[in-house]
């Protein structure tokens, strides 16, 4: 998909071109609208990518690029739910030897995602309102949005009935 820009330096995502107008979508908003050609100049490259990318909330943007795997999104959301925990609580309630823990724990400090915090005196670690944000950002897009597989056993379901 071709990034655009208007005359005022907004992008849009160019999803039709015709002769005299073109149909753009809001990265943002997903709203889309017809903006005349004479107005609309091509940006290309990766303000493209970084146009696509928009779409997605800057929180969730901002777990996706520090969270490596599962599990550190699971300790993330551990933390996020949990939290504050102490260091010594992160280590025995789950399986992280201290240097995976302490690796991961400074990626998401890095990030924004995590602060230190005392809990009981001892050291430990709390979410940010960012990870909060993304996490339930998260949660919700696939508490609303069944899975493609389960809607279409429902549909060939339905569709069986008739």
């Amino acid at each position: 998909m071709q990034t655009v820009r208007d005359e005022e330096g907004t992008e849009y995502l160019l999803v039709k071109r015709s002769g005299e107008s073109s149909r753009v979508r809001d990265p943002e908003t997903g709203t889309e609208q017809y903006l005349p050609n004479d107005r609309l100049t091509s940006v290309g490259g990766s303000a493209q990518l970084e146009t696509a990318a928009a779409s997605v909330p800057s929180a969730t943007q901002r777990v996706m690029m520090a969270v490596r795997d599962t599990r550190s999104l699971g300790l993330l959301i551990e933390i996020v739910d949990r939290g504050p925990l102490s260091v010594i609580d992160l280590l025995n309630a789950y399986d992280l030897c201290e240097s995976e823990l302490h690796g991961l724990v400074g990626e998401f400090r890095a990030a924004g995602l995590l602060e230190e915090a005392h809990v009981h005196g001892r050291r430990g670690y709390d979410a940010t309102s960012l990870a909060r944000e993304a996490i339930a950002e998260m949660q919700h897009e696939s508490a609303v949005q069944p899975s493609t597989a389960t809607g279409s056993d429902e549909q060939r379901e339905q569709e069986q009935e008739l």
